[in-house]
């Protein structure tokens, strides 16, 4: 039987990083790639919100492991440098506790972090920041290639990647704790506790219910931080351009409506317009919870599995602002840690409620690691963590209030004063992060990573639809921009595979790694 030479189609679904990596990718390998997007520009939750005429960061402002990119860049001939204008940051971030003068920059320098470390808290504790920092270098050593690369990992192949020695080192470190009953381990000092236990967020998690293998996102930022010229909207929109230069076609304000089947195989889109475009391949870069509610259609509905309101990830609600601050020196990135941390992961993950007293962070946008070149206005982003209930409960004028006023005043009484008027801020709440990424909830970062066993829970980029597959930080390995940007390579190797393009393989074949220190 004759076999058809006509080039594969492919439409691509969202232009997150993840959809803008895969179209990529398979157009540079002669594909026929459509990108369909529902909103006017690239970038899905890498956003920009006009504030008194200056576009505000307001989504992701953390640039890391730049090596995901530059490899799949070099393959491309070309580089970020090419792309992008970086520029590393000495100060990864700056923390500052509640009615505390004391303050505590993390540098990307590790030994320069530990000596802030003595200053801050003691000699003794900087010792055990040291060692912290050894223990989760092995543990990224022994996770990168079992887990992070493949592309479908189970704990049978796990532990067959592992063997008896990686098992070992896994067990020795204590994976099976919780996070925070591992950071208290590691550290005495409550604070530098809470401080690393901050990063189960960047997972939109809990540190009481997270697994401490998420140590290793903290080694993710003391391996290096840039900051991105024009902010991380151009990221997203650099990688358009690029795809668009290797045949993507681009179609923004073109809401997919539903994804089509035919004999159980996909088939093609149809668009809010009711435009059909036909299509042997579908990648779907969204929340998958939105496929398993059937929202892009019954026919696939039931190969997903639901993801219920208490499985969430964080949501947020965020402040974008055009305004003038004094006080507190500020650098980019910035931490105001509350008193009572727990309470905060309490109210929101068990009462579902906007935190009482919730952890603020503060990008400021214009800054670097010496300040503000000169007194101005400046971009900020605030940041305070939020239950994902955007799609069952829209919180109240007086509990928005509450939960801002508390915000304000935790960075007063760290020093830093901010002037705003009504013109120069914009809100964003759960409701609204709903609304922007359908089937979430307004969760940011698709399921909750809580239990150790939640690894294995995100769906993998290969669904039980034929011809369809996920990207995206709701499916494997995670959410972050390096981390879906990973999934979309995975989601395009995955089809080149099926297409017998490559060859079959659990992992798609990334050379190098992360430096560690």
């Amino acid at each position: 039987m004759h076999k058809s030479t006509r080039t594969p189609r492919v439409v691509v679904v969202g232009a997150g990083i993840g959809g803008l990596v895969s179209a990529l990718v398979l157009a540079h390998r002669g594909l026929d790639v459509t990108l369909v997007e529902s909103a006017s520009q690239p970038g899905g939750k890498i956003r920009q919100v006009l504030v008194d005429g200056v576009g505000v960061d307001s989504g992701p402002t953390v640039f890391t492991m730049r090596w995901v990119l530059d490899q799949m860049l070099e393959t491309l001939g070309t580089s970020l440098e090419d792309i992008l204008q970086l520029e590393p940051i000495d100060v990864l971030a700056r923390h500052a506790w509640d009615a505390s003068p004391q303050r505590l920059d993390l540098y990307s320098d590790t030994a320069r972090t530990a000596d802030a470390i003595a200053q801050f808290s003691s000699p003794q504790e900087a010792r055990r920041f040291l060692n912290f920092c050894q223990q989760t270098q092995r543990l990224y050593d022994t996770l990168e290639k079992p887990y992070i690369r493949s592309q479908r990992p189970s704990l049978v192949s796990m532990v067959s990647d592992l063997g008896f020695s990686g098992m070992a080192t896994l067990t020795g470190l204590g994976p099976f704790a919780t996070l925070w009953k591992s950071l208290a381990r590691h550290f005495h000092d409550p604070r530098l506790q809470q401080l690393f236990g901050r990063y189960a967020t960047y997972c939109g998690s809990s540190p009481w219910s997270a697994p401490a293998t998420l140590m290793l996102v903290a080694q993710v930022e003391l391996d290096g931080v840039w900051s991105v010229k024009g902010g991380m909207f151009q990221v997203a929109s650099a990688l358009s351009k690029l795809g668009e230069t290797h045949g993507v076609k681009s179609r923004y304000g073109a809401a997919c409506s539903q994804i089509l089947t035919s004999q159980g195989k996909v088939c093609g889109v149809q668009l809010s317009s009711g435009e059909h475009i036909d299509a042997d391949h579908v990648i779907f870069n969204g929340d998958v919870a939105a496929l398993a509610s059937g929202m892009l259609g019954s026919s696939i509905s039931t190969s997903f599995e639901p993801v219920p309101p208490n499985q969430r990830s964080l949501s947020a609600m965020t402040l974008s602002m055009h305004a003038k601050t004094s006080g507190f020196p500020l650098v980019r990135h910035n931490v105001f840690f509350n008193q009572d941390y727990q309470a905060e992961f309490e109210d929101i993950f068990h009462k579902r409620q906007l935190p009482s007293q919730g952890t603020v962070y503060v990008c400021a946008q214009d800054r670097n690691d010496t300040g503000l070149a000169e007194p101005a206005l400046e971009r900020i982003l605030c940041l305070v963590n939020a239950p994902p209930d955007g799609d069952i409960h829209s919180f109240n004028t007086s509990e928005i209030q509450a939960c801002e006023s508390s915000s304000m005043a935790l960075m007063r009484r760290c020093g830093l004063e901010i002037e705003v008027t009504p013109q120069q801020v914009v809100r964003t709440l759960p409701q609204d992060f709903a609304r922007l990424f359908p089937g979430s909830g307004g969760a940011l970062y698709g399921q909750a990573t809580h239990g150790w066993m939640s690894a294995f829970r995100r769906p993998s980029a290969r669904s039980k639809v034929p011809g369809l597959y996920t990207a995206g930080g709701s499916v494997h390995p995670g959410p972050g921009v390096p981390m879906a940007a990973m999934s979309g390579r995975l989601a395009a190797a995955t089809l080149m595979e099926d297409l017998g393009l490559t060859k079959p393989s659990r992992r798609v074949v990334i050379s190098g790694g992360m430096s560690m220190r």
